[in-house]
């Protein structure tokens, strides 16, 4: 599992963050009329092999004044197993922003299998994603070959000519349309799992309908004064874990001795704009095109999330110092190669960014959390914002959730590590955290913790007793073209 957005214009541009900061919530007295009873029909989809519920719940578009204009969200439901299903079922909140329920059903036979066989498991297609309306841009063809100016141009054009009101696509909103789809679906507390920026939307939800809540499962979790665009340190502490691993392993040291001088080369020569001649991963036709600075920066970035694929990256880049481009250019292109409509939403994204975190990059923040690897979203995306035009959403202070809640950190995650789920537990009742060494962002589907789920789901209050996430192995670094040792 991996709920990090995955944008082949925007984020090799423009990388971002995929765990977020914790918004103020609306309060429960603010709620929409509740939805009629939703009438469900049978349906397949990508990521689920058997047939699954999907039902359409509409939900005011702007809840100050919920007779007006309205949108619908996509929901699907996996029934438990057994029936009766126990009455809390696991509400899944997907990352991004912009990542859709229905975009992470392979969880289902993941990270949920020991969940689902006593409890129903329901996906919200967060509105402005998926199948709830989806914000996005088309992708050009052969975007790789465009420069940056090209991209972003494309991407600024798309924003002008959207007629949707962006304003109205704010975590807030998102958490009231959870409590409106378990209004409708009828059911009484439920438990909740985020990841990533999933894990923000969960504890706005928390904190505005408390008494919804039974328990929260957070996986990669967002403090609540985290802001996307200024993650340079955690980013920088992942690489740098990364070239120390490389050190202190015999082999990757014998492969790589100059690892890190090597990646401050290839970055020095992306910024000033390196011209490239290689054979196409996908055609090996020669193609010429121009490796950036935010290309390069927001590859290795991306490649952080997973530790399998970071342990990848000491060969990616000695062999780009080498001046055999090809491995890394083709690690690159894994975003256009998957995109589809599974896609993050790039204009969902921005919508809430631009309105939450962006008006709290002070130069302060910025001075403070200087980093490379983070540093073109920073550049850029203000002025991105400038013309989304969305009014900035106050900070407050996080009240205290009071359901009890699990937070899961993987100890090499680049953008949620473990010192952000420290800061949110300060602001919990009743907090656990697990702590994974040998894990990046997302831990939920790894080793034992299907099984700790469930345990911690049928008994929240209960200590859990997490000893074998201790046995999850640090994967194998790549020596060669044949792939990570064995």
């Amino acid at each position: 599992m991996n709920t990090r957005p995955i944008l082949p214009a925007l984020f090799a541009l423009l990388y971002s963050a995929s765990a977020l900061a914790a918004l103020p919530a609306a309060s429960a007295s603010a709620s929409a009329v509740t939805a009629a009873k939703p009438a469900a029909h049978s349906c397949h989809l990508p990521g689920a092999e058997e047939t699954l519920r999907c039902l359409s719940i509409p939900v005011p578009l702007d809840y100050a004044a919920p007779a007006a204009a309205g949108l619908k969200l996509h929901v699907t439901v996996a029934p438990a197993f057994r029936a009766p299903a126990r009455p809390d079922p696991l509400f899944v909140l997907a990352g991004g922003p912009g990542q859709a329920g229905s975009d992470v059903l392979p969880l289902l036979s993941a990270a949920f299998k020991r969940v689902r066989a006593t409890r129903d498991i329901v996906f919200i297609d967060q509105r402005g994603t998926g199948l709830s309306g989806k914000l996005d841009c088309e992708t050009p063809p052969n975007e790789e070959m465009l420069s940056d100016a090209e991209i972003e141009a494309g991407l600024r054009r798309c924003i002008g000519t959207k007629p949707a009101p962006f304003a109205a696509y704010t975590t807030a909103a998102a958490a009231r349309d959870i409590e409106q789809v378990r209004r409708a679906l009828g059911y009484g507390k439920i438990n909740v799992w985020g990841g990533s920026y999933g894990t923000r939307l969960g504890q706005a939800y928390a904190r505005a309908f408390p008494d919804s809540v039974r328990s929260l499962v957070l996986d990669g979790v967002a403090a609540p004064d985290q802001v996307i665009p200024a993650g340079g340190r955690d980013g920088q502490a992942a690489l740098d874990k990364l070239f120390a691993q490389c050190r202190a392993d015999a082999a990757c040291n014998k492969a790589y001795p100059k690892l890190r001088a090597e990646f401050d080369t290839l970055a020095a020569r992306a910024e000033a704009g390196l011209k490239l001649s290689v054979a196409d991963p996908r055609t090996a036709q020669q193609v010429t095109f121009t490796m950036t600075g935010p290309r390069f920066l927001g590859t290795v970035h991306n490649i952080l999330y997973s530790p399998a694929d970071a342990r990848r990256l000491p060969f990616l880049l000695h062999s780009a110092w080498q001046g055999r481009w090809e491995p890394f250019i083709a690690r690159h292109n894994i975003a256009g190669d998957f995109a589809s409509d599974a896609s993050t939403a790039t204009l969902l994204y921005l919508s809430v960014v631009c309105a939450e975190d962006v008006p709290r990059m002070t130069p302060a923040l910025l001075k403070d959390d200087a980093a490379l690897l983070t540093r073109p979203l920073a550049d850029r995306i203000p002025g991105l914002c400038r013309l989304m035009s969305v009014p900035a959403v106050p900070y407050a202070e996080p009240s205290t959730i009071q359901a009890p809640a699990l937070l899961l950190s993987g100890a090499l995650d680049p953008v949620t590590p473990p010192r952000r789920a420290e800061s949110a537990a300060r602001h919990m009742r009743n907090a656990q955290q697990l702590v994974v060494a040998n894990a990046g962002h997302g831990v939920s589907q790894l080793g034992c913790a299907p099984r700790l789920l469930r345990e911690f789901l049928d008994r929240p209050a209960s200590p859990l007793d997490a000893k074998c996430l201790s046995e999850i192995p640090a994967p194998t670094f790549q020596l060669g073209s044949a792939g990570p040792q064995p």
